[in-house]
């Protein structure tokens, strides 16, 4: 009897062993492809972010419980809508940003600083296609989920930067 127990104990140990090596295997990994698909933005055209866009959708569908893909799809998807507000892709990328988000704020392991950060992009996103008719409506959503996110997290450059940028962006706006 004993040495049944102990093949079964060094048998549960070594499967263990080999997911846990697994898992750190297949994090590596996506780690790996996430920086290779963001690297290719060096050159930061139209088509090269939705290059990028596609292949962390890629790189989603292969890792469905990771934050990471999300968060850099969406994070891409927000830069380009920002950078090209009229492109023809715009308006389906803050659409689905929106949902990756809501997406997102269901997953345990998501940072909600973050998850503040990106709600905020996509507000700001939207004033930029049309400041005249979207600031209005989306002026304080910006604005409350910049300061949330910097409240859970005083430390989140993302949210420190994007912030600084659309206080800029209003200032010239109103011409003050």
């Amino acid at each position: 009897m004993t040495l049944q127990t102990f093949r079964h104990y060094v048998l549960t140990i070594a499967i263990l062993v080999v997911t846990a090596v697994n898992i750190h295997a297949q994090q590596s990994s996506m780690q790996t492809l996430i920086g290779q698909t963001l690297k290719r933005l060096q050159q930061p055209t139209p088509e090269a972010y939705l290059n990028c866009i596609a292949e962390l959708k890629r790189i989603d569908a292969m890792f469905p419980d990771s934050i990471q893909p999300k968060y850099q799809m969406t994070l891409q998807s927000l830069n380009f809508a920002v950078m090209y507000p009229h492109a023809p892709q715009t308006e389906s990328l803050l659409t689905e940003s929106g949902q990756t988000i809501t997406q997102m704020e269901q997953m345990k392991e998501a940072d909600p600083s973050e998850l503040c950060t990106l709600r905020g992009f996509l507000f700001m996103a939207r004033i930029v296609q049309d400041p005249a008719q979207n600031g209005p409506l989306y002026f304080m959503d910006v604005m409350q989920n910049y300061e949330k996110a910097l409240k859970l997290n005083p430390n989140n450059q993302l949210a420190q930067q994007l912030q600084q940028m659309f206080a800029e962006g209003m200032k010239q706006q109103t011409g003050q």
